[in-house]
């Protein structure tokens, strides 16, 4: 008897999606182990998280355009939830409206490139414990959800 599926065909990613994509292989690229659509804590979702090899934490946002830059008012809510916080733009973003203190990717949905590195803030011991462990969790059930889509 063939399985049905359990949704209708996915829909064609958004340019965000495309960059995040890009940014994904570039923190794979330097070691890190991304996850995208992390939620830290209510009310916040970063676009993509990187857990990197001696433990450090970046968070990248990914902006496809000057309106997508502009409407979002909740990043600063961000910066504490890493050590370094990152903006994903592509080649035709007008990167002079992001803050020169943050640190800037120009991505597309094939790689990316490092272009400034932020400079480093470290998380408190208590609050890293907390994103490693939600980090793990979220990881384990996406791994899950995907080896038994009908759980």
């Amino acid at each position: 008897m063939p399985l049905t599926p359990l949704s209708p065909e996915p829909l064609a990613p958004q340019p965000g999606q495309l960059i995040a994509r890009g940014v994904c292989r570039l923190l794979l690229s330097h070691g890190f182990a991304p996850l995208e659509e992390f939620v830290p804590e209510r009310g916040k979702r970063v676009d993509v998280i990187g857990l990197g090899p001696k433990g450090e934490i970046w968070v990248v946002e990914c902006k496809s355009s000057r309106a997508d830059y502009t409407s979002d008012a909740k990043w600063q809510g961000y910066l504490d939830w890493c050590d370094r916080f990152f903006w994903a733009v592509d080649q035709d973003f007008p990167v002079e409206l992001l803050p020169e203190e943050s640190g800037l990717i120009i991505a597309d949905a094939y790689g990316g490139e490092l272009v400034r590195m932020p400079e480093e803030s470290r998380l408190a011991g208590a609050r890293r414990k907390s994103i490693l462990q939600k980090f793990a969790r979220d990881s384990a059930r996406r791994l899950q959800a995907l080896r038994d889509p009908r759980l």
